[in-house]
Formats: structure tokens, C-alpha cells, sequence
């Protein structure tokens, strides 16, 4: 008996001393031991910081997707006769383009599925980044450290815009072909060196033959190149410089508290990973979306009644729609007031604000001295609030001027009076949201502070000496854990329970 138990003592002595060698091989080669301490990152435990990780899984779909479509998309516009299971258009002539995109949707085995799956995952990519944006805008997750990242994921949702736009210009159809012609139209509005930028993206006179090709190259190599290199730095940053979280009980500007990487946050975010994957799948399936086949082949002759592009675009679609007919001529040189002002100076200036606004405000706020780590209720900061919401109601009447032909037909108004109206609103309007925001964000304090003054109302009345009536009151206490708001007296310390703060001092936060 006792020989045996020796025997079982030195077997898990050597398997220990060899698991041992096997972890310092690998640490000489890899930072193993280093890396223990990224299990213990703190998440912080609250849902719109999913914002996130529901873009970047998304692009993981996109990824996977794109992939896959690639092995049987041409980028070539030679010009060949349809003779695909699509009856409607046998016989047709159309780019090897088209004719590629058509025989995934009717020939290849779940080409339509990943087909629309990959333009559903592209619109839900576009729209996280843009809502993870906004959360990070109206909370203050901008200043400083984090101006890099800000900057970053502006970046991202630019290049997001560009990489949309070009996925959506490849089947050649002829929805994706009246977009080309308006970029080119946008091309052309450049003065002085319009007519070459035109000549060099599309290689000769409109359509050309290269800017399919062209665009396949940027679609599937430069842009995702691009995302996925700042996605990486993004990542890296948020590590480096900790989440901000939400003002609460045992949280401060030296600590994050919450979930830790490994294996609470892991566990969520695979599933979220698996979510997301499975509803992508299932628009893809139930959910028709870029039907090419009923819009037929490019001609430079015709166009879509009704057409609009993707949300993400319909912004510019709007802005060209609102401007009037203004050109001016100069020495014989035609400058096109009415494209070049929507659809070059407008987005310019909306990227510049966004750019610049967190360098903006801490100057203005006297912030720029100090790190922020913890996140604003957007009440705390009324005017940026209201600028917010001024800047989303400007976006929104854009979207809508997109579509207000379609919005005409089926409300049976003049087109004309519609965008007459929506001229008005795009200057009205957002000024109007910017008093409203900020006087409602005032009136919350307000009302908190009285509550707080006064107490909570108990629902018990009584008779006051001198015969009147009262409510009475008891005081607020603190605020439970996860609720973003400031605590109503000094924080006692990390609760019993809650995952050990990660600091946040003067020592490196990496090692």
C-alpha cells in the first residue's frame, strides 16, 4: 500500500515537474506568465458597453462571409449573354460581374443565404459603430486619456462608410451603378481637378471597365486591411488605458470594477459572438435584402424609380436632394454649387467636428489637465447632450430628404412642398432639439436635487399645526450597484462579493 502511494507521488511529481518545463518553454518564447494578469481585467457589468463587441462581431461575420463569396465573385466588366436559372434575364447581356453575382444567388449552394447575410452583417456593423460612437459621445469616454481612440473609431466609421459603399457597388446592377454615377458626379463638382480624379477612378469616360476591378482590390484587401489594423490598436488602447465606468458605490477614478476576462466576461461575450451570428443567419434567411435580380443590369440610360442606397449613405442622398440648383461661372469654369456643397463640404465638416470635439470641449471645460475615467450621465452635461441630440436631428432629417420621393408617393404630397419643408427643418429643427435637450437635462437635476434635498416621498399624509396637509418624506439612500449614477454619499469601499477592483495609480498599467 505504501509502495503505491510513492508510486502515485512520483507520477504526479513528474507530471507536475513536466508541466512546469512545458510552461516555462513557452514563457521563453511567448509572455505566459505575463499574461495571467489580463484574466483578471475588470469589465464593467453594464449593456452598453455591448456596443462594442456587437460591431466587432459583426465584422467577424462580415469577415467570414466576405471570405467565402470571394471564391466565386468576378470583379470584370467584359461584357458577356446570361444563360443562368433566372429565367427573367436569359438572354440579357450584362458585366461578367453581374452575371457572377447572379449565379451565386440561383446556382451556388447557399450563395443567396451568404449573400445576404454578408449585407445584413455589413448594415448591423455600421450601425454598431455608430451607436458605440454616440454612447461614448453622450457619457464623456472621449477625454482624457482615451482622445486616441476617439479618434480611432471616428476613423473606423469612416473607413466602415467607404468599405460599404464599395461591397455595395460590386454585383453591378443597376441600384449599385446609379450610385457609381453619382459618385462620379461628386468627382466631377471638384473644381479644377475633377474631371482627373474621375479619369483615374474609373479609368477612361463613365462607366469605363476598371472600376469594378478597382473596387474589388479596395473591398477585399486595402479597407479591410485598414479595420482591422486600427480594430487591433482600438483593442490594444482599451486595455492599456482600463474602461471608464459608471459613477457608483465603491467606484473612483483609480479603480474599474465589474467582470473579470476570464471566465465571466469570456463566457458573455462567446455568447453574445453566437447571438449575433445566429440572428445575422436568420435575417439572411427570412429577410430578403438587395434583391439584384429585380433591379437587372447596369445601363448608364436608365434608373430605379424609387431608388435609394443603403441607410449609411442616405445621409449624402439627402444632402444632395435638399440643395438647390446653385452653379456659378467663372472664366468659362462651372462650379456646381449643389453637389459640391452636400456631398464633399458637408461630410467634410461633419467628420472635422467629430475629430476635433473632445480637444474642443476640454479646453473649453478646463478638463484638459486631468483624466476622466468615470462616465457622465448625459444629464450631468446638458450642453453636450443637446448638441448630441441637435446633431442626430440634423442627421435624421438628411436620411429622411433621402427618400422624399418615396415619402411623397405614399403620403400623396408634393414632392416639392416635402422638400421645402425639410429645407426649413434641417436649420430649424436641430435648434429646436438643442433648447429642448438642454432644458430638459436641466429640469432632471432639478428635480434630483430636490429629491435629494427633500427626500422620497413616503405616500403617507399628515395634518400640520396649523391645519394644512403634508407629504412626508424619508432620505434617498445610495444607489445599488450597477445604476449609472452618482453615489449619494461617500463611497464605503468595494462590496462583499464584487470582483477585486482593477487600480488604476502611478504605477505602468501594463507590465
Amino acid at each position: 500500500m505504501k509502495r503505491r502511494e510513492r508510486k502515485g507521488r512520483a507520477a504526479r511529481t513528474a507530471g507536475q515537474s513536466r508541466g512546469v518545463r512545458l510552461a516555462d518553454a513557452a514563457d521563453a518564447r511567448l509572455p505566459v506568465y505575463e499574461g495571467g494578469g489580463l484574466t483578471r481585467k475588470a469589465f464593467p457589468d453594464h449593456w452598453s458597453f455591448l456596443l462594442g463587441e456587437l460591431a466587432l462581431y459583426s465584422l467577424l461575420v462580415l469577415l467570414l462571409t466576405g471570405v467565402w463569396l470571394t471564391f466565386f465573385f468576378e470583379p470584370d466588366m467584359s461584357e458577356v449573354v446570361y444563360d443562368g436559372r433566372y429565367v427573367p434575364l436569359r438572354g440579357e447581356r450584362m458585366s461578367a460581374a453581374f452575371d457572377s453575382t447572379l449565379r451565386i444567388s440561383f446556382d451556388v449552394r447557399g450563395g443567396l443565404l451568404m449573400r445576404q447575410v454578408h449585407h445584413w452583417a455589413a448594415l448591423v456593423f455600421l450601425g454598431a459603430i455608430g451607436l458605440h460612437l454616440l454612447r461614448i459621445f453622450f457619457t464623456g469616454a472621449f477625454r482624457r486619456p482615451r482622445e486616441v481612440n476617439w479618434i480611432i473609431g471616428v476613423t473606423l466609421f469612416a473607413l466602415a462608410l467607404a468599405e460599404g459603399f464599395a461591397g455595395y457597388s460590386l454585383p453591378d446592377d443597376l441600384l449599385s451603378g446609379t450610385g457609381l454615377r453619382i459618385a462620379q458626379g461628386i468627382m466631377l463638382s471638384l473644381p479644377v481637378v475633377g474631371t482627373y480624379v474621375s479619369m483615374f477612378a474609373f479609368g477612361a469616360e463613365f462607366p469605363g471597365e476598371d472600376i469594378i476591378p478597382r473596387l474589388f482590390s479596395l473591398h477585399v484587401l486595402l479597407l479591410p486591411g485598414a479595420l482591422f489594423g486600427l480594430v487591433t490598436v482600438h483593442l490594444i488602447l482599451v486595455f492599456y488605458l482600463k474602461h471608464t465606468q459608471w459613477r457608483g458605490p465603491g467606484r473612483t477614478r483609480d479603480n474599474a470594477v465589474g467582470r473579470t476576462f476570464f471566465p465571466r466576461f469570456t463566457a458573455t461575450s462567446t455568447g453574445l459572438f453566437l447571438i449575433v451570428f445566429g440572428l445575422l443567419t436568420l435575417l439572411g434567411g427570412i429577410a430578403q435584402i438587395n434583391p439584384v435580380w429585380a433591379y437587372g443590369p447596369y445601363r448608364p440610360d436608365l434608373v430605379s424609380t424609387g431608388s435609394q442606397p443603403d441607410w449609411y449613405v442616405g445621409f449624402l442622398e439627402g444632402a444632395l436632394r435638399l440643395v438647390p440648383p446653385w452653379e456659378t461661372t467663372i472664366a468659362g469654369h462651372t462650379l456646381m454649387w449643389n453637389v459640391l456643397l452636400p456631398a464633399v463640404v458637408l461630410p467634410g465638416l461633419m467628420f472635422l467636428v467629430l475629430y476635433l470635439y473632445p480637444f474642443a470641449e476640454q479646453r473649453l471645460t478646463g478638463e484638459s489637465h486631468r483624466e476622466q475615467h468615470l462616465c457622465d450621465r448625459p444629464r450631468d452635461r446638458p450642453v453636450r447632450t443637446a448638441l448630441g441630440v441637435a446633431g442626430i436631428t440634423f442627421y435624421g432629417v438628411l436620411l429622411l430628404a433621402g427618400g422624399n420621393d418615396v415619402v411623397a408617393y405614399a403620403f400623396e404630397v408634393s414632392v416639392n412642398a416635402l422638400t421645402w419643408v425639410l429645407r426649413i427643418s434641417l436649420v430649424v429643427a436641430p435648434v429646436l432639439a438643442f433648447l429642448l435637450t438642454r432644458r430638459l437635462c436641466h429640469a432632471l437635476l432639478h428635480a434630483e436635487r430636490e429629491r435629494l434635498r427633500e427626500g422620497v416621498p413616503t405616500g403617507d399624509v399628515r395634518q400640520t399645526v396649523e391645519g394644512g396637509y403634508e407629504t412626508e418624506h424619508r432620505p434617498v439612500g445610495h444607489l445599488r450597484p450597477g445604476a449609472p449614477g452618482p453615489p449619494l454619499s461617500p463611497p464605503p469601499g468595494p462590496r462583499t462579493g464584487t470582483p477585486a477592483p482593477e487600480r488604476r495609480g502611478p504605477a505602468p498599467r501594463h507590465r
